[in-house]
């Protein structure tokens, strides 16, 4: 009777250390686990930081001008702002183009409108259509200078979708105005300011 009740007791301790062994490993890999997942937050709130961009624009076709655009993305919105002198006091136009190459002296190895959605050129939000790169006109004053701002959630900064990555375009100022009729383009006039949008 008593060999039974000593197996027993033996069993029962040896239950009871298994037990709480296990509630130990447990205990360390829910401590394991919820250290990854706080560096996992961590990194995801790191990543969501504002990505940015600084373009500098080059004068073209003999233009004085110069400036510089920033585009910032943050919330899912690119915001693009910047200041441009050097253009004579009135309406320019202002475009995003397909390609980040400005190396030829009229800006015209940047290509045409960016417009990866294939839609006719327009003004920004007009129900028959426009270009992703249609950004529009700005105001130059008696100084020479003007400034643009914009924002939208169809652009993103080196984002997987080749819809909305404006990396790899380039910003292109033109001397007239843009009509937001004349096809392809609105007939803006001669590119006088070039920027590469580049990471």
């Amino acid at each position: 009777m008593k060999r039974i009740s000593l197996s027993l007791l033996f069993c029962a301790t040896f239950f009871i250390t298994g037990c709480k062994n296990n509630q130990g490993e447990n205990d360390a890999v829910n401590q394991v686990d919820a250290e990854e997942t706080s560096e996992m937050e961590q990194d995801n709130m790191e990543s969501e930081e504002p990505q940015e961009i600084t373009v500098d624009l080059d004068a073209k076709s003999g233009s004085d001008l110069s400036g510089t655009i920033t585009f910032t993305e943050e919330d899912g919105e690119v915001t693009m702002e910047g200041t441009i002198t050097g253009l004579p006091e009135g309406t320019h136009a202002i475009h995003i183009h397909e390609k980040a190459d400005c190396s030829a002296e009229d800006g015209t190895s940047a290509g045409g409108h960016w417009n990866p959605t294939n839609e006719p050129h327009g003004e920004w939000g007009d129900e028959e259509g426009y270009h992703r790169g249609d950004i529009g006109n700005f105001e130059v004053d008696s100084d020479g200078e003007g400034t643009v701002t914009f924002s939208t959630d169809q652009w993103c900064i080196g984002c997987d979708d080749p819809q909305k990555n404006i990396v790899g375009k380039a910003v292109v100022v033109h001397d007239g105005v843009d009509d937001y009729t004349s096809q392809p383009s609105g007939d803006a006039g001669t590119r006088v300011g070039c920027g590469e949008i580049t990471m």
